[in-house]
């Protein structure tokens, strides 16, 4: 019967299609999948891994030897071990492979710092902003298009590149997307730049990579790559107005979110909410997950979220409003939901 590890190296293999891949892979759990830097989906990403490959094996190989020496120097008889003190071996082993390793390591690390974050004139321009704690997404207008403002997903046309200038409001962020590249610095007052082409079609997950408060770990976004023709319907759909309600049910629901102030803080573009310090909710039902990442995107979770949003993400800047009598709460969760 075949064993556990043989089935594991047997679907490695497969998978990933290299003895790199394979080593991490036996070794390690979370080598591929939506957030996993060991599972390129972009041609920066793949520098990156195989830089992290290289590296790996080499820095292994290293310490295999030196323990190997270790080992040898301690349970060696004196006579057999008394070539590990003489300056040949001082010479070679100390100085002279250490120095011809790194020169050859520093110009490979530098030939890929070079070739990764190379922006395109062709580019797809992209504005994402980091809060606390969540993301705001702006596809600035251009000659065909309108400006799009989203929240918490970030939606990629497969094969094209994508350069994101990346800021925050508040405290430092950092933006990291594994699958297609390094992390990048978002600041207060600066604009940062990443560019890179996503180049495999899927869902991916971004995340906030530089502690910024109580809620740094629940700081996330969906990444979703689609083709071109898809990209552009998603772009005209989010381009148009909410929906009127079709039922006195959700009617009610948006007399609610009218009534309760939600305009205020949020921007829902068709009717007289035009906030800016929250999330846009035009199209919020569109979207997968509510919450930075947090829960899937449905009436129970908004109800939820609504009512008692401080248990569920404590230290976020919406207050919760369990004022709210259990119709009324489904109401107000129904019209949300009813934003796509």
């Amino acid at each position: 019967m075949e064993s556990t590890r043989s089935r594991l190296v047997r679907r490695l293999r497969t998978r990933s299609g290299d003895w790199g891949g394979l080593l991490l892979g036996v070794t390690g759990s979370g080598c591929s999948g939506i957030q996993s830097a060991l599972d390129p989906a972009g041609a920066d990403a793949a520098r990156i891994y195989w830089l992290t490959i290289i590296l790996a094996i080499g820095g292994a190989l290293i310490f295999v030897g030196v323990t190997a020496l270790l080992l040898y120097a301690i349970f060696a008889a004196p006579a057999r071990r008394a070539w590990l003190g003489g300056r040949r071996t001082i010479v070679y082993g100390g100085l002279a492979f250490p120095i011809a390793t790194l020169s050859l390591l520093l110009p490979y690390g530098l030939t890929v710092m070079r070739d990764v974050d190379a922006p395109a004139e062709d580019a797809l321009q992209i504005e994402i902003i980091g809060e606390q704690y969540w993301w705001r997404v702006r596809y600035p207008a251009s000659r065909e298009q309108p400006e799009i403002v989203t929240a918490n997903e970030l939606r990629l046309p497969v094969g094209q590149p994508i350069t994101i200038s990346v800021t925050a409001t508040d405290v430092i962020h950092s933006l990291w997307i594994p699958n297609f590249g390094g992390k990048i610095d978002m600041i207060p007052g600066r604009v940062n730049r990443l560019s890179f082409t996503a180049e495999r079609a899927g869902r991916y997950r971004g995340v906030c990579a530089e502690f910024c408060g109580d809620q740094h770990a629940r700081m996330a976004f969906d990444v979703l790559v689609v083709d071109a023709a898809g990209f552009a319907a998603w772009r005209a759909a989010q381009a148009e107005g909410a929906r009127e309600p079709p039922t006195p049910f959700l009617q009610r629901g948006r007399d609610l979110f009218r009534s309760g102030g939600c305009g205020s803080c949020h921007a829902v573009r068709g009717i007289e909410a035009s906030g800016t310090f929250g999330p846009d909710l035009t199209h919020v039902g569109s979207r997968r997950t509510i919450g930075a990442g947090q829960l899937p995107n449905n009436i129970g979770t908004l109800a939820g979220w609504i009512a008692n949003t401080q248990h569920i993400k404590p230290g976020v800047r919406m207050p919760s409003y369990g004022m709210l009598s259990g119709e009324d709460l489904r109401a107000l969760a129904g019209y949300v939901e009813s934003l796509k």
